[in-house]
């Protein structure tokens, strides 16, 4: 099994980013994933940044992959998707039907934010070039088990093991209205909110997480417990989502336990 490291989910400024995949090249991470994939008007890394990044990773050894924006709204963000895909170097994490068009016939990774819930999809998304895919992460066990178990393309299998659940996306921005200010002039108040807003019930427990358009689970799923379940059911690769401290332990965890 490998480990890779996912998008990162938050907005944090340049340097801090830039800070955390020079420190990262300590971590035992097989495979990274760059990229916006939340927000669009988070632009403190531009699509040519995330490729120099990109190109200083791969010259450490190390295998990337660029993952796409998983909601598209606009002719900006149609062409940085295009931007990202006719790059010649790596290939592209598609978490849009969009952008699986744009690289179809060429080898891709199908995201968590595609729709994929049967033999089906699988095989028809394969046929159009993924050679991995990564599960929602509201499925079970038991059901990833069972498409592994029926499927018939050659495909790896990604699951997202740690970090706050991805569960939805909206055309809203949560953390703009939280401020009581419009999502196109939210003075980019997801700076000030590394690992998102946390909203509680009334009765004060915590319910879930705000990150701008993005909806993620209060609590960190953590599945370090199942790893040796996940790898006989033939699960590839396992999904650590980046965190503004403590990654590198993380990584280190999840390594000394496989």
């Amino acid at each position: 099994m490998k480990l890779s490291l996912g998008p990162i989910l938050y907005y944090w400024p340049r340097e801090q980013v830039e800070q955390f995949y020079e420190q990262s090249l300590a971590w035992p991470v097989d495979i990274y994933y760059l990229g916006e994939v939340v927000c669009s008007r988070r632009h403190e890394l531009r699509p040519e940044d995330w490729l120099d990044i990109a190109a200083r990773l791969s010259e450490a050894g190390r295998e990337v992959v660029l993952s796409s924006q998983a909601l598209l709204e606009s002719e900006s963000d149609l062409k940085r998707l295009r931007n990202l895909a006719e790059n010649a170097s790596f290939v592209l994490e598609a978490n849009d039907m969009g952008a699986v068009r744009r690289v179809e016939g060429r080898p891709f990774v199908a995201g968590t934010y595609l729709n994929i819930y049967n033999t089906q999809t699988l095989d028809f998304l394969s046929a159009l070039g993924a050679f991995r895919w990564v599960p929602q992460v509201e499925m079970s066990g038991e059901q990833i088990r069972s498409l592994l178990a029926a499927k018939t393309c050659a495909i790896e299998t990604e699951v997202f093991a740690h970090g706050r659940l991805p569960l939805a996306l909206s055309s809203r921005c949560f953390t703009a209205r939280h401020y009581d200010l419009p999502k196109d002039d939210c003075q980019f108040k997801c700076l000030d909110h590394p690992v998102g807003l946390l909203l509680k019930t009334r009765e004060d427990q915590a319910f879930l997480t705000l990150n701008g358009i993005q909806t993620q689970s209060a609590r960190v799923h953590c599945l370090i417990d199942e790893i040796q379940e996940m790898r006989t059911m033939g699960v590839d690769i396992l999904r650590i989502s980046p965190q503004p401290s403590g990654t590198g332990d993380i990584l280190s965890a999840y390594r000394a336990f496989m």
